[in-house]
C-alpha cells in the first residue's frame, strides 16, 4: 500500500508539473510583452481563466507533497493576480464638455445578425454605428432599412468577413481606411463643429498560420492612431485582440483608451457570445482618444452572431 500511495504522489507531481509548465509559457509571454506564436496568442485571449489549471496544480502539488510545485503555482498565481488588472491610461479630459456621443459597434457574423442589429439600432439609437462583416446583402439592408435616421455611410464592401460600414446620423466626410484582409474603413465626422476621426477595426484573427499577419494589421492599426494625436479619434470593432495581448497594448500606447475600462467594464466578454457572460473574451473594443470620457457600456446580445455587441456613451471635451 505504501508503495501504491508513492506512485500515487508521482502521478499527482507529474501532472501538477505538466499544467505549471504549459501556464508558464504562457504567463512568460506576457511577461516579456510578446505574443509569441501559436498556441500562445490564442491562449493569450482567455489569460484570467489560467486561473483555473493553476488552481488544480496547486492541489494535485499538494496532494503530491510538493513544495517546489506548491512554490510555482503560488507564483503563477501571483503573476496572472498582476496581470489581471485593466491596462492602460486613465484620467479626466482637458476643456469643457462639448457633444455626448452613443456609439455601438457589432460583428454580424457574416451578415447573419443584420437584422437584429437593425431593431437594436433603433432601440438604442446610436450616432454611430460600426458594422463588421457585413456582407453586401447586409450593407444593402442596412441602408435600406435605416436610411431616414443613418443618411451617412462609409463602406468596404465585400462578401462574407470582408464587408464593414460604418453609419453615421452624422455628417461623414471620407478618409483614408487602413489596408487589411477585411475591410477596415475610415471616415471624419463632424460632432457639433469639432471633426472626430473614426477607424473601424477589424484586423485578421489570430488563427494559426494567420498570427504574422493579424500582428502587422494590429501594427498597421497602431500607426494610423499614432498619425494624428491631436484630433478626436474613436477606434471601434472587433480587434480579434484582448489587453493580454502585446499588438492590442500597443495600440492603447499609442495614445488611446478603452471606453469599455473607463465605463468599469474592462473584462466583460464579447466572444464568443454562446458562452458569455460565464466564458469568453473581451476583443471588441471602442477606444477613443483623451478628448473623451466614458459613462456608460453596455454589451448587447443579438441573435446570429458569435460577438456581442458594445455601446458605449462618449462625452466630447473641447478647449475652450
Amino acid at each position: 500500500m505504501p508503495g501504491e500511495r508513492r506512485t500515487g504522489r508521482r502521478f499527482a507531481v507529474c501532472c501538477a508539473a505538466l499544467l505549471l509548465a504549459g501556464v508558464s509559457v504562457v504567463v512568460g509571454h506576457r511577461v516579456a510583452d510578446s505574443d509569441g506564436i501559436t498556441p500562445v496568442p490564442q491562449l493569450l485571449a482567455f489569460l484570467p481563466w489560467l486561473l483555473v489549471p493553476v488552481g488544480l496544480a496547486l492541489l494535485l502539488s499538494l496532494l503530491g507533497r510538493s513544495w517546489l510545485g506548491l512554490l510555482w503555482g503560488v507564483l503563477l498565481l501571483g503573476l496572472l493576480a498582476w496581470y489581471l488588472q485593466p491596462y492602460g491610461k486613465t484620467g479626466d479630459p482637458i476643456g469643457q464638455p462639448a457633444a455626448e456621443l452613443r456609439i455601438l459597434t457589432s460583428n454580424v457574423e457574416f451578415g447573419q445578425a443584420t437584422g437584429a442589429l437593425v431593431a437594436a439600432v433603433r432601440e438604442e439609437k446610436p450616432d454611430l454605428v460600426f458594422v463588421q462583416e457585413c456582407d453586401d446583402a447586409c450593407a444593402r439592408t442596412l441602408r435600406r432599412d435605416l436610411a431616414a435616421d443613418y443618411p451617412h455611410h462609409r463602406a468596404v464592401g465585400g462578401d462574407g468577413a470582408a464587408g464593414s460600414v460604418i453609419l453615421g446620423r452624422l455628417p461623414l466626410t471620407a478618409a483614408d481606411g487602413v489596408e487589411a484582409s477585411m475591410g477596415m474603413p475610415a471616415a471624419v465626422a463632424d460632432v457639433d463643429g469639432t471633426s472626430v476621426r473614426l477607424q473601424l477595426a477589424h484586423p485578421m484573427p489570430p488563427v494559426p498560420g494567420q498570427v504574422g499577419l493579424w500582428r502587422a494589421e494590429l501594427g498597421r492599426l497602431r500607426a494610423a492612431v499614432a498619425a494624428d494625436t491631436r484630433t478626436p479619434t474613436v477606434v471601434a470593432g472587433d480587434f480579434n485582440a484582448s489587453q493580454d495581448h502585446a499588438a492590442f497594448r500597443r495600440i492603447l500606447d499609442a495614445g488611446v483608451r478603452d471606453a469599455a475600462r473607463l465605463a468599469g467594464s474592462s473584462r466583460a466578454p464579447s466572444w464568443p457570445a454562446r458562452t458569455t457572460p460565464a466564458f469568453g473574451a473581451q476583443i471588441d473594443h471602442v477606444l477613443v482618444s483623451e478628448d473623451f470620457s466614458a459613462r456608460d457600456a453596455r454589451f448587447l446580445d443579438l441573435p446570429g452572431t458569435d460577438h456581442r455587441a458594445l455601446l458605449v456613451d462618449l462625452t466630447l471635451y473641447r478647449v475652450v
